[in-house]
């Protein structure tokens, strides 16, 4: 049986019917989907020509990674509440719109400073772009068309963090026109007007049914408990660990308490708060959202750490050290175009799969690291490489899809602002803490057995995926 998909929204004829997103509007919010992602690991590569150009030092080099990340976690939710009540079309174009003009202005930056401030201004676009594309597809699809549409923004989301980190090497080492490292934010440009043109021919309008205010104080009480984590544990080190840092983390469980006391009261009283605690009464977002964080702790962590293990440490140019990833990218997109069927066959099965996979890969880098260092490369790095490529595309849009699979569409949102804020926080987590336990092993351990030991702790987070997995639902709504 084949589907006709259409490449312009059409509305059927009752009113109550939803707008369908037709193939070119799908292709449209994907491309937002990339953008964010493919920015938050794009600058790893580049952060070593950044802070030799702008004389920046490696406490302001982590601030221009963690102010995008800090930024896009904080407002997530934030992004996908105001979609549901001004509109999701709306804050679509206008969140790409906003990422553009930023991007330009991080391609622009004259100094360090600049550059930190443009890329948080970038991560608030951000927030207000993505949130918007989950929520369009939980709206305007339906069944097998919601199932496949949900497995390419996972396939999207875990190809653009690895196509990331690939993209910033070539583009820095091809130096065009003599932008150097600006052109990993210049790139941003053309693709955003792109997008638009075609977000605006293809995408439909929605917004939920019954839109509540933004909740306020639950919107502060987030943003104080992603601030108080994030902010020390990515500055911390290189601050030299000065008694703000501390502070901070001794506020964020009362941030986080204070957050959640906050939402259960709104929520028992009726209203919408913004991040509804009886939303995680839905055992397949919960048990999704528990496996996404070891997830991307360990995704982000691994991609930070071997950007400087190879350039820094085994000498690799940008470019070399961009493509030693290669194999990883090039096997999870073709694993994720067999993910469906096999999720069809087998159910959530594939994932504990997935993590073996994903775990046996990274020991043969890790293995790879250990004989090979300091001639560690594309031809080292490729058995592991491939196989946890594999591993990770057989886990992550399986995992995506689980989360918001019994969300009600007219949650849609919220539930992709939850999900997405989890996803984004993790990320930021993962480089700060393995980022900080690698870069702070190597001035005692050097930089092979460091790197070692930061991919076996990784190997604990694909365990622990591998076990929380075993307790999702078998088959998906």
């Amino acid at each position: 049986m084949t589907e006709t998909i259409t490449s312009r929204p059409v509305r059927t004829g009752t009113p109550e019917a939803p707008p369908a997103l037709g193939g070119l509007g799908l292709f449209t919010v994907l491309l937002g989907a990339a953008l964010p992602l493919v920015d938050f690991f794009i600058v790893n590569v580049a952060l070593p020509t950044i802070g030799a150009d702008l004389s920046a030092s490696e406490a302001v080099l982590e601030l221009v990674v963690a102010g995008y990340g800090v930024a896009y976690a904080v407002l997530l939710v934030l992004g996908g509440r105001l979609g549901d009540l001004f509109g999701r079309r709306r804050l679509f174009l206008g969140g790409m719109a906003a990422f553009g003009l930023t991007s330009l202005a991080c391609g622009l930056a004259p100094d360090a400073w600049s550059l930190v401030a443009a890329r948080v201004a970038q991560g608030a676009s951000a927030a207000a772009m993505l949130p918007q594309v989950l929520a369009t597809i939980q709206a305007t699809t339906t069944g097998p068309r919601r199932a496949r549409a949900m497995s390419l923004y996972g396939a999207t989301a875990g190809l653009s963090m690895v196509a990331g980190q690939i993209l910033g090497g070539v583009l820095v080492a091809a130096d065009i026109a003599s932008t150097g490292w600006r052109s990993v934010f210049l790139v941003n440009v053309p693709v955003v007007l792109v997008g638009l043109f075609l977000a605006a021919r293809a995408v439909p309008e929605t917004r939920s049914a019954r839109p509540e205010p933004v909740d306020v104080p639950g919107t502060f009480l987030l943003a104080a408990s992603i601030l108080t984590l994030l902010v020390p544990l990515t500055e911390g080190r290189a601050a030299g660990w000065p008694l703000w840092t501390w502070l901070s983390l001794a506020a964020f469980p009362f941030a986080a308490a204070a957050f959640y006391a906050v939402e259960r009261r709104a929520d028992r009283a009726g209203r919408t708060p913004l991040v509804p605690p009886s939303l995680f009464a839905i055992v397949s977002l919960r048990r999704g959202l528990l496996l996404i964080v070891p997830f991307s702790i360990g995704f982000s962590g691994f991609m930070f750490v071997i950007a400087v293990a190879l350039q820094q440490g085994a000498g690799l140019g940008p470019v070399a050290a961009g493509l030693a990833l290669a194999p990883l990218a090039v096997v999870f997109f073709l694993f994720s175009l067999a993910g469906p069927r096999l999720v069809a066959r087998y159910g959530t099965r594939v994932v504990p799969v997935g993590a073996a996979l994903q775990g046996v890969g990274l020991a043969l880098m890790t293995l790879a690291a250990w004989r090979s260092w300091p001639d560690l490369g594309l031809v080292e790095l490729l058995p592991g490489a491939a196989v946890a490529g594999a591993g990770q595309a057989l886990q992550l849009p399986v995992i995506l899809r689980v989360v918001l699979s019994e969300v009600p569409a007219v949650r849609a949102g919220v539930g992709g602002g939850v999900m997405v804020t989890t996803q984004q926080a993790s990320l930021a987590l993962g480089v700060a803490t393995l980022g900080t336990l690698f870069l702070s092993l190597v001035p005692g351990m050097g930089m092979r057995d460091a790197l070692v030991t930061t991919l076996l702790v990784q190997l604990a987070g694909v365990a622990l995926t591998g076990l929380l997995s075993l307790r999702l639902p078998r088959t998906i709504a």
